[in-house]
Protein backbone atom coordinates (compact mmCIF):
# COMPACT_ATOMS: atom_id res chain seq x y z
CA UNK A 1 0.00 0.00 0.00
CA UNK A 2 2.69 2.48 0.60
CA UNK A 3 4.77 1.58 -2.35
CA UNK A 4 1.01 2.68 -4.67
CA UNK A 5 0.80 5.70 -2.18
CA UNK A 6 4.46 6.47 -2.89
CA UNK A 7 3.63 5.27 -7.06
CA UNK A 8 0.36 7.58 -7.31
CA UNK A 9 1.97 10.38 -5.93
CA UNK A 10 4.94 10.24 -8.28
CA UNK A 11 3.06 9.92 -10.82
CA UNK A 12 0.54 13.00 -10.13
CA UNK A 13 3.68 15.30 -10.58
CA UNK A 14 3.76 17.46 -13.04
CA UNK A 15 5.68 16.55 -15.74
CA UNK A 16 9.15 19.32 -15.36
CA UNK A 17 8.73 18.99 -11.36
CA UNK A 18 9.18 14.84 -12.08
CA UNK A 19 12.05 14.90 -14.44
CA UNK A 20 14.10 17.44 -13.16
CA UNK A 21 13.20 16.25 -9.64
CA UNK A 22 14.31 13.05 -10.47
CA UNK A 23 17.60 13.39 -12.28
CA UNK A 24 18.57 15.25 -9.06
CA UNK A 25 18.33 12.74 -7.11
CA UNK A 26 19.48 9.97 -9.36
CA UNK A 27 22.82 11.82 -10.17
CA UNK A 28 23.01 12.71 -6.15
CA UNK A 29 22.46 8.91 -5.17
CA UNK A 30 25.41 7.41 -7.50
CA UNK A 31 27.93 9.58 -6.57
CA UNK A 32 31.03 8.39 -5.03
CA UNK A 33 32.95 9.65 -2.29
CA UNK A 34 34.69 12.87 -2.82
CA UNK A 35 38.15 11.13 -0.84
CA UNK A 36 38.26 7.87 -2.74
CA UNK A 37 37.19 9.99 -6.42
CA UNK A 38 40.86 11.78 -5.43
CA UNK A 39 41.23 13.84 -2.43
CA UNK A 40 41.00 17.80 -1.41
CA UNK A 41 42.01 19.07 -4.74
CA UNK A 42 38.22 19.22 -6.03
CA UNK A 43 34.95 20.97 -5.86
CA UNK A 44 33.19 20.63 -3.13
CA UNK A 45 30.30 18.70 -3.48
CA UNK A 46 28.13 20.54 -0.66
CA UNK A 47 25.51 23.37 -1.59
CA UNK A 48 27.80 26.34 -1.89
CA UNK A 49 29.46 24.63 -4.11
CA UNK A 50 33.17 26.62 -3.58
CA UNK A 51 35.52 24.09 -1.95
CA UNK A 52 36.48 20.48 -1.41
CA UNK A 53 34.98 18.65 1.33
CA UNK A 54 35.19 14.70 1.71
CA UNK A 55 31.85 13.06 1.16
CA UNK A 56 30.20 9.82 2.28
CA UNK A 57 30.22 6.46 0.09
CA UNK A 58 27.18 6.72 -2.07
CA UNK A 59 26.97 4.33 -5.24
CA UNK A 60 29.72 4.57 -6.65
CA UNK A 61 29.19 4.76 -10.23
CA UNK A 62 29.91 8.58 -10.79
CA UNK A 63 32.56 11.25 -8.98
CA UNK A 64 31.86 14.36 -8.28
CA UNK A 65 35.04 15.19 -10.37
CA UNK A 66 32.98 13.84 -13.30
CA UNK A 67 30.28 16.00 -12.79
CA UNK A 68 30.69 19.63 -11.47
CA UNK A 69 31.34 22.86 -13.57
CA UNK A 70 34.96 23.80 -15.23
CA UNK A 71 34.64 26.07 -18.40
CA UNK A 72 38.64 25.09 -19.25
CA UNK A 73 37.20 20.71 -19.57
CA UNK A 74 33.54 22.33 -21.38
CA UNK A 75 35.19 24.17 -24.13
CA UNK A 76 38.44 23.05 -24.57
CA UNK A 77 38.08 18.93 -23.79
CA UNK A 78 34.09 19.06 -24.90
CA UNK A 79 32.73 17.94 -21.59
CA UNK A 80 29.34 19.52 -22.30
CA UNK A 81 27.58 17.44 -20.01
CA UNK A 82 29.10 19.08 -17.29
CA UNK A 83 26.56 22.24 -18.08
CA UNK A 84 23.84 20.49 -16.89
CA UNK A 85 25.45 18.09 -14.52
CA UNK A 86 26.46 20.95 -12.12
CA UNK A 87 22.79 21.44 -11.92
CA UNK A 88 21.88 17.94 -10.87
CA UNK A 89 24.34 17.09 -7.99
CA UNK A 90 23.19 18.58 -3.96
CA UNK A 91 25.79 17.16 -2.23
CA UNK A 92 26.34 13.69 -0.04
CA UNK A 93 22.73 11.97 1.17
CA UNK A 94 22.26 14.01 4.43
CA UNK A 95 20.50 16.79 5.91
CA UNK A 96 21.51 19.46 3.85
CA UNK A 97 20.38 17.17 1.00
CA UNK A 98 17.34 16.78 1.93
CA UNK A 99 16.32 20.07 3.23
CA UNK A 100 16.93 20.83 -0.63
CA UNK A 101 14.86 18.12 -2.19
CA UNK A 102 12.02 19.00 -0.03
CA UNK A 103 12.50 23.18 -1.09
CA UNK A 104 12.69 21.58 -5.00
CA UNK A 105 10.41 19.44 -5.33
CA UNK A 106 7.56 21.85 -3.05
CA UNK A 107 8.50 24.88 -5.12
CA UNK A 108 8.77 24.07 -8.60
CA UNK A 109 5.48 21.76 -8.37
CA UNK A 110 3.88 24.65 -6.80
CA UNK A 111 5.11 27.19 -9.50
CA UNK A 112 4.73 24.43 -12.37
CA UNK A 113 1.00 23.88 -10.93
CA UNK A 114 -0.03 27.50 -10.50
CA UNK A 115 1.74 30.82 -12.59
CA UNK A 116 2.99 28.16 -14.94
CA UNK A 117 -0.36 26.24 -15.28
CA UNK A 118 -1.02 25.18 -18.96
CA UNK A 119 2.33 26.72 -19.47
CA UNK A 120 4.66 24.12 -19.33
CA UNK A 121 6.72 25.47 -22.52
CA UNK A 122 6.99 28.58 -20.52
CA UNK A 123 8.33 27.39 -17.48
CA UNK A 124 11.04 25.06 -19.49
CA UNK A 125 11.79 28.66 -21.21
CA UNK A 126 12.40 30.03 -17.51
CA UNK A 127 14.56 27.09 -16.31
CA UNK A 128 16.35 27.53 -19.91
CA UNK A 129 17.02 31.80 -18.88
CA UNK A 130 18.13 30.98 -15.25
CA UNK A 131 20.74 28.08 -16.27
CA UNK A 132 21.98 30.30 -18.71
CA UNK A 133 22.82 33.02 -16.36
CA UNK A 134 23.48 31.00 -13.89
CA UNK A 135 26.34 29.82 -15.83
CA UNK A 136 27.54 32.99 -16.86
CA UNK A 137 27.73 34.12 -13.54
CA UNK A 138 29.88 30.83 -12.61
CA UNK A 139 32.33 31.63 -15.16
CA UNK A 140 33.40 34.73 -13.12
CA UNK A 141 32.79 33.05 -9.39
CA UNK A 142 34.15 29.66 -9.05
CA UNK A 143 31.61 27.70 -8.20
CA UNK A 144 31.79 24.10 -9.06
CA UNK A 145 27.68 23.38 -8.55
CA UNK A 146 24.96 25.68 -8.86
CA UNK A 147 21.58 23.48 -8.09
CA UNK A 148 21.09 24.97 -4.78
CA UNK A 149 21.38 28.47 -6.77
CA UNK A 150 18.71 27.07 -9.27
CA UNK A 151 16.72 26.22 -6.32
CA UNK A 152 16.69 29.24 -4.81
CA UNK A 153 15.56 31.02 -8.22
CA UNK A 154 12.37 28.95 -8.16
CA UNK A 155 11.24 29.98 -4.12
CA UNK A 156 11.86 33.51 -5.33
CA UNK A 157 10.42 33.46 -8.20
CA UNK A 158 6.94 31.54 -6.12
CA UNK A 159 7.98 34.23 -3.26
CA UNK A 160 7.35 37.56 -5.51
CA UNK A 161 4.14 36.25 -7.69
CA UNK A 162 2.28 35.10 -4.06
CA UNK A 163 3.77 38.25 -1.62
CA UNK A 164 0.41 38.00 1.11
CA UNK A 165 1.15 34.11 1.67
CA UNK A 166 1.76 33.79 5.52
CA UNK A 167 5.39 31.31 5.79
CA UNK A 168 6.59 29.80 8.93
CA UNK A 169 9.86 28.66 9.41
CA UNK A 170 10.00 25.66 11.65
CA UNK A 171 7.31 27.27 14.20
CA UNK A 172 10.37 30.32 15.09
CA UNK A 173 9.67 33.25 11.86
CA UNK A 174 6.49 34.53 10.78
CA UNK A 175 6.73 36.32 7.71
CA UNK A 176 5.77 37.06 4.41
CA UNK A 177 6.41 34.96 1.31
CA UNK A 178 8.78 37.47 0.08
CA UNK A 179 11.17 36.95 2.58
CA UNK A 180 11.29 33.47 2.19
CA UNK A 181 14.80 33.28 -0.06
CA UNK A 182 16.06 36.17 2.81
CA UNK A 183 15.73 33.69 5.63
CA UNK A 184 16.57 30.82 3.66
CA UNK A 185 20.19 32.43 2.86
CA UNK A 186 20.18 33.01 6.97
CA UNK A 187 19.56 29.83 8.13
CA UNK A 188 22.69 29.15 4.95
CA UNK A 189 24.83 31.17 6.87
CA UNK A 190 23.93 29.54 10.11
CA UNK A 191 25.05 26.60 9.08
CA UNK A 192 28.39 27.89 8.14
CA UNK A 193 27.90 27.70 3.88
CA UNK A 194 28.86 30.50 1.88
CA UNK A 195 26.12 32.78 0.97
CA UNK A 196 27.39 33.31 -2.35
CA UNK A 197 25.20 30.60 -4.20
CA UNK A 198 22.19 32.09 -2.46
CA UNK A 199 23.04 35.50 -3.56
CA UNK A 200 23.46 33.95 -7.14
CA UNK A 201 19.55 32.62 -7.06
CA UNK A 202 17.85 35.60 -5.66
CA UNK A 203 19.96 37.46 -8.32
CA UNK A 204 18.81 35.63 -11.56
CA UNK A 205 15.04 35.12 -9.95
CA UNK A 206 15.40 38.92 -9.84
CA UNK A 207 16.03 39.37 -13.09
CA UNK A 208 13.44 37.00 -14.32
CA UNK A 209 11.04 38.27 -12.10
CA UNK A 210 11.78 41.94 -13.26
CA UNK A 211 12.07 40.80 -17.12
CA UNK A 212 8.98 38.96 -16.77
CA UNK A 213 6.10 40.34 -14.48
CA UNK A 214 7.36 44.14 -14.03
CA UNK A 215 9.02 45.52 -16.08
CA UNK A 216 6.07 44.43 -19.26
CA UNK A 217 3.69 46.30 -17.15
CA UNK A 218 5.95 49.57 -16.43
CA UNK A 219 4.70 52.61 -19.01
CA UNK A 220 6.70 51.84 -22.31
CA UNK A 221 7.43 48.60 -21.57
CA UNK A 222 7.00 45.77 -23.25
CA UNK A 223 7.69 41.56 -22.97
CA UNK A 224 11.01 40.82 -23.62
CA UNK A 225 11.25 36.96 -22.57
CA UNK A 226 9.56 35.26 -25.60
CA UNK A 227 8.85 31.68 -25.31
CA UNK A 228 10.81 29.99 -28.61
CA UNK A 229 8.16 28.51 -31.23
CA UNK A 230 10.12 24.95 -30.65
CA UNK A 231 9.62 24.86 -27.36
CA UNK A 232 5.50 25.66 -27.35
CA UNK A 233 5.45 23.08 -30.41
CA UNK A 234 6.85 20.04 -27.93
CA UNK A 235 5.70 21.02 -24.60
CA UNK A 236 2.21 22.64 -25.07
CA UNK A 237 -0.74 20.94 -26.64
CA UNK A 238 -2.30 22.90 -29.13
CA UNK A 239 -5.07 25.10 -28.61
CA UNK A 240 -8.29 24.32 -30.66
CA UNK A 241 -9.45 26.85 -33.16
CA UNK A 242 -13.08 28.11 -32.59
CA UNK A 243 -13.94 29.13 -36.05
CA UNK A 244 -12.45 26.00 -37.27
CA UNK A 245 -15.05 24.30 -39.51
CA UNK A 246 -14.75 20.96 -40.30
CA UNK A 247 -15.67 19.23 -43.46
CA UNK A 248 -18.97 17.62 -43.70
CA UNK A 249 -17.93 13.77 -44.03
CA UNK A 250 -15.36 14.82 -40.48
CA UNK A 251 -18.70 15.76 -38.64
CA UNK A 252 -19.71 13.69 -35.87
CA UNK A 253 -23.10 13.44 -37.49
CA UNK A 254 -21.52 11.28 -40.33
CA UNK A 255 -19.60 9.58 -38.31
CA UNK A 256 -19.36 5.65 -39.82
CA UNK A 257 -20.86 4.60 -35.95
CA UNK A 258 -23.92 6.52 -36.95
CA UNK A 259 -24.67 4.97 -40.11
CA UNK A 260 -24.73 1.48 -38.66
CA UNK A 261 -26.68 2.57 -35.87
CA UNK A 262 -29.50 3.48 -39.00
CA UNK A 263 -28.58 0.51 -40.15
CA UNK A 264 -29.47 -1.54 -37.32
CA UNK A 265 -32.87 0.43 -37.02
CA UNK A 266 -34.08 -0.18 -40.40
CA UNK A 267 -33.06 -3.25 -41.34
CA UNK A 268 -33.66 -3.79 -45.29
Amino acid sequence: MAYQGFAQEYLGMPAVTRAYTTACVLTTAAVVSGGRAGGGGGPRAAGDGSRCACLPQQLEFITPFQLYFNPDLIFRKFQIWRLITNFLFFGPLGFSFFFNMIFLYRYCRMLEEGSFRGRTADFVFMFLFGGFLMTLFGLFASLFFLGQAFTIMLVYVWSRRNPYIRMNFFGLLNFQAPFLPWVLMGFSLLLGNSIIIDLLGIAVGHIYYFLEDVFPNQPGGKKLLLTPTFLKMVFDTPEEDPNYNPLPEDRPEHQPRDQDQNEQQHPQ
